[in-house]
């Protein structure tokens, strides 16, 4: 059954009623409504800009992306945007997908944290991550009609998400500090974990070992 959220249709296909109900269980409802809500504020972002889209394509990207947040999910020895990168385009190739499209989810959903790359993308990337950056850092805020944005946040509310997913972040990322190197989550470490000591990309062009 097809749902309509402020006037935004979430596809009432097996694929998305399956990834909701995967993300459903396994994430913190402070990660599933940020998820869902990423997905509607992407959609209404590409709604202003007339962005043609896959918007199957952009909810599963959108319900997977902090999939690496999530403890079943994430692992030590990568950044957790590849965790769920990898797990989303894992659950669409065992559904069918063809492989391009289950790289374009894998693509947005690797990128979701790297400033304007995105941008210059195919829609589902781009949207993606302007669904991120408005529901974490608030960019894109005026785009959304207040109306609209009530009725999301009825359903999805933000119940101390900034402290929250600072949280969600601080206890993914802890036990891999190493991926922190040269991205945000350094700036999340260097506030919540003790004794982490920031890497400097400067140090490591110094140290690396060519002798000149």
């Amino acid at each position: 059954m097809t749902e309509i959220i402020a006037d935004v249709e979430v596809p009432g296909t097996e694929l998305v009623r399956e990834a909701t109900e995967l993300v459903r269980n396994v994430a913190s409802p402070v990660v599933f409504h940020h998820c869902r809500r990423v997905y509607f504020w992407g959609s209404m972002r590409a709604r202003r800009r007339d962005m043609q889209h896959d918007a199957e394509l952009l909810y599963v990207g959108a319900l997977f992306h902090d999939l690496g947040l999530t403890d079943r999910y994430a692992r030590t020895d990568q950044r957790f945007e590849i965790d769920g990168a990898d797990e989303a385009r894992r659950f669409l190739l065992e559904r069918g997908t063809a492989e391009d499209r289950a790289r374009l989810v894998w693509e947005a959903i690797a990128l979701h944290t790297t400033p304007e790359i995105p941008w210059h993308m195919a829609p589902e990337i781009a949207l993606l991550t302007a669904g991120v950056e408005l529901d974490v850092l608030g960019i894109g805020y005026d785009e959304i009609p207040e109306a609209q944005g009530e009725a999301v946040l009825a359903l999805h509310p933000r119940s101390d998400f900034k402290n929250g997913i600072l949280r969600e972040f601080t206890h993914s990322v802890a036990p891999r500090p190493q991926t922190a190197f040269c991205n945000f989550k350094a700036d999340i470490l260097e506030r919540f974990m003790p004794g982490f000591v920031r890497a400097d990309f400067v140090d490591a062009v110094m140290e690396s070992p060519w002798a000149e």
